[in-house]
């Protein structure tokens, strides 16, 4: 803050054709892992007619709706990046939060449907037939497929974009899921068959509880939640230097409008200033504050005085 204060500009941010750059390798990220899914989810249907493990199966599901997320979230990137300032005058930055509520919802009805039948095996005390060599090539693909999803893992947990960061998150969980169901497929076989549909019903909880949480932060980002105060004292330190002339602060508003926040500051300026002069504190704050990276878009509201009613409806 001190920095952007004495400068004017944020330190480290990126010129337009960085920008541009980082833009084309998220798209990189996104198409990479789409069509990584759509492989790797050949080879574990495999799997799983070889293996005809309950464990196994319900990670290849979990696979099919990669592809399916995978779309809806590379729909949304897509929309993102075509604006049309006349139907969406202030961007799809909120395509984001919805695209990954609904990657989500369909995760966590994934968990359900596997949570049930692996319930119905164990109570049925379906114990299904194995053959060894299937066994092995069933292994062979799981690890296979385990590794990939990790080496993906890592490369987009490098970008900040969240659709690419969901997607991060998917290859965790994919690592996860196979990797409990490999050895649940493998200690149902070597020991006790019901330890296959135990290892699915733990791939089920782990999926319902981890897309639950995130459909929870993704609302919380679309209903207008407030700043935590360390973001409104940042705020209100940038606002409060910016001008020698700035008499009073009467406002200071941040909440979330998807991925990013949206800033109300109500300043106070002399009542005898000049209207050139004003507009031009109100305009270079409103740039100063829209180059935080956490900020979408700044407003800036100008008065001479505090004591009046505020200007908006009171049940906003």
């Amino acid at each position: 803050m001190e920095t952007m204060h004495e400068t004017g500009f944020f330190p480290g941010g990126l010129s337009e054709d960085e920008m541009k750059q980082l833009a084309k390798s998220e798209r990189t990220a996104v198409l990479v892992s789409n069509a990584c899914n759509l492989v790797l989810f050949a080879a574990k249907v495999f799997a799983s007619i070889e293996s005809r493990s309950l464990a196994v199966i319900a990670s290849t599901l979990d696979s099919l709706l990669d592809l399916l997320s995978g779309f809806i979230l590379w729909f949304t990137s897509n929309a993102m990046s075509k604006p049309n300032r006349y139907h969406y005058p202030i961007g799809k930055k909120r395509m984001q939060p919805v695209g990954i509520i609904v990657f989500a919802s369909v995760m966590a009805t994934l968990g359900l449907q596997i949570l049930i039948e692996s319930g119905r095996q164990i109570f049925a005390k379906a114990k299904p037939e194995v053959d060894p060599v299937k066994v092995n090539w069933m292994i062979g693909i799981m690890v296979f497929v385990t590794v990939v999803k990790f080496i993906l893992m890592i490369y987009c947990r490098r970008f900040k974009n969240e659709i690419v960061r969901a997607y991060a998150q998917d290859h965790f969980f994919d690592v996860i899921t196979n990797s409990v169901g490999l050895a649940a497929a493998v200690l149902a076989v070597k020991f006790f068959w019901w330890m296959d549909p135990t290892g699915a019903i733990l791939i089920a909880l782990y999926t319902i509880n981890t897309w639950t949480k995130t459909v929870m932060e993704n609302v919380w980002s679309l209903i207008g939640r407030t700043a935590p105060p360390e973001f409104l004292a940042k705020l209100t330190y940038l606002i409060w230097n910016h001008h020698e002339q700035i008499k009073h602060i009467d406002t200071v508003r941040a909440y979330t409008f998807g991925a990013d926040y949206f800033v109300e500051v109500d300043i106070v300026l002399p009542e005898d200033m000049f209207l050139n002069q004003a507009h031009n504190i109100g305009e270079t704050l409103q740039e100063k504050l829209e180059q935080l990276p956490e900020v979408e878009r700044a407003f800036v509201h100008i008065d001479f005085e505090f004591t009046h009613r505020p200007e908006h409806k009171t049940s906003v």
